[in-house]
């Protein structure tokens, strides 16, 4: 009825999403006119390493999650080096980029694989043209992609244990490098094992050698890819999103950041930078804020570097444990299209030209990091000198302070720490889906996710509304990183 009070609506817990998650959701007309995202569950890593040793952390901080360790592992061992004055060699640094490049685009093959595609197997599909296909590749348990993939990652993982010694949680990332040399026969290996994932996404996500993704530049190219090769899932993809308008889907407003990675002499493969919604503009972190005004934390807005962790489950306005980082005022998204975008990629620019930041543009832009990485992991396995030294030891710290940033698969990772009289006096974290899953802060701006899921449809009988699991799993949270 026009004019009525919104109905409302919690959706949640979700399945296939790495920790708990809520979205509470105000209704009107069948469509999301606002939404909060409720992140439930406080785990407090911040304030367990107050006061330990500053190497505690790379015990401690990795443990946060066992999805995205190696990216935690190398925050933390950034963070420490920075707080040091610490470099390391080339050869830690090709390790560094391999275990964190060989982790993210397992994540983004798992993530697009068991966690995204499976949603097109739903009943309110049927009858959709490629709906029996999905059943075949997707349908959660059975599905031959799902199968294929879960096999994959367990295979391709056997370069953290070559290269790290063990996955998850590997204590080999130091500050001065990975403290896990490789010999001439474990180089053969990775190698070997590289091409193997390359050899299996070409044969079945894209159907194509990988380049041939990697240089796509326009909608146009991209539909001419679905249309060349469709018997890949990635075509099986771009086809469901023509059909379903998964472009008008989810959309946000950016601004988009990405702290950079993969840094070499000559430049680092992803740079970094903030997205203003038409160009690049250098990254200043001096006006980022973790605003707790709607988080169940006490104290102000302040940056990471002097931030605290006080939970205050009393708050009678908050409604989630993640604070709502703010770049100058601004919410923003991070993640591969962020980082895609910034790297001035052409296709990522023209779907962002074409209708910004939604469902379709995610996910493609994951698909363009797995085609990017790989061969990327290829030169740095190559380029692995054995008899040259792989780490620089360790320096004791008294007074300083560090920071550690990381592109994980979700996003930008920042560790920022502390150290007074040889103790950690202050460790604060912002996590990829801290940016994208957070709050309002206290001007009233909603992060991202909420921002995205304004206007998506909710059926009557939907007890768990296909279209905002659609969205929500675009961003591929991760909530127990962000409640860390």
């Amino acid at each position: 009825m026009s004019g009525a009070a919104p109905a409302r609506r919690i959706v949640g817990p979700f399945n296939r999403v790495e920790g708990d998650l809520e979205v509470h959701l105000d209704l009107d007309r069948g469509r999301i006119a606002s939404a909060r995202v409720n992140a439930p569950l406080f785990r407090g890593f911040e304030t367990m390493l107050d006061g330990k040793p500053p190497s505690d952390a790379l015990v401690l901080a990795p443990r946060i999650c066992g999805i995205c360790s190696v990216a935690q592992s190398q925050a933390t061992a950034k963070a420490l080096a920075a707080a040091m004055g610490l470099a390391i060699p080339d050869n830690g640094r090709r390790a560094f980029h391999l275990l964190l490049g060989a982790e993210n685009a397992a994540d983004h093959l798992v993530h697009f694989h068991l966690f995204f595609m499976p949603d097109f197997t739903h009943a309110a599909y049927a009858g959709r043209p490629w709906h029996g296909r999905a059943l075949q590749r997707f349908q959660p348990g059975a599905g031959q992609a799902l199968v294929a993939a879960a096999r994959l990652r367990a295979r391709f993982f056997q370069v953290m244990g070559i290269l790290a010694g063990k996955w998850p949680h590997s204590l080999a990332l130091q500050p001065g490098g990975s403290s896990k040399p490789v010999d001439r026969g474990e180089r053969s290996r990775l190698r070997a094992l590289v091409a193997e994932f390359r050899a299996h996404v070409e044969e079945h996500l894209f159907t194509a050698p990988l380049e041939a993704f990697a240089d796509l530049a326009d909608r146009s190219d991209l539909a001419r890819f679905a249309a060349r090769h469709a018997g890949g899932d990635a075509a099986l993809f771009l086809t469901i999103a023509a059909d379903l308008g998964l472009a008008e889907l989810g959309r946000a407003p950016g601004p988009a950041l990405s702290y950079g990675a993969y840094a070499e002499a000559e430049g680092a493969l992803l740079p970094a930078g903030l997205w203003d919604g038409k160009a690049v503009r250098p990254l200043d972190l001096a006006g980022l804020v973790e605003d707790p005004a709607h988080a169940w934390m006490a104290g102000a807005a302040l940056h990471p570097g002097q931030g605290e962790t006080r939970p205050d489950l009393a708050k009678p306005q908050a409604y989630s444990w993640c604070k709502a980082p703010r770049l100058n005022g601004q919410p923003v998204e991070v993640g591969a299209l962020a980082r895609q975008l910034i790297a001035g990629h052409p296709l990522i620019r023209a779907l962002w030209a074409d209708r910004g930041s939604n469902v379709e543009s995610r996910v493609v832009a994951r698909l363009l990091e797995i085609a990017r990485l790989v061969p990327a992991l290829e030169r740095w396995a190559a380029e692995l000198e054995p008899d040259r030294p792989f780490c620089h030891p360790a320096v004791p710290i008294e007074t300083a302070q560090g920071v550690g940033l990381v592109e994980a698969a979700r996003g930008g990772l920042g560790h920022w720490l502390t150290v007074e009289d040889g103790r950690i006096a202050r460790y604060q974290i912002i996590a990829p889906t801290t940016w994208n899953f957070s709050p309002r802060d206290g001007a009233g701006m909603p992060g991202p996710l909420e921002q995205a899921l304004v206007g998506v449809p909710v059926g009557n009988d939907e007890a768990t509304p296909i279209a905002v699991q659609h969205v929500v799993r675009s961003f591929d949270p991760c909530m127990v990183c962000t409640v860390h």
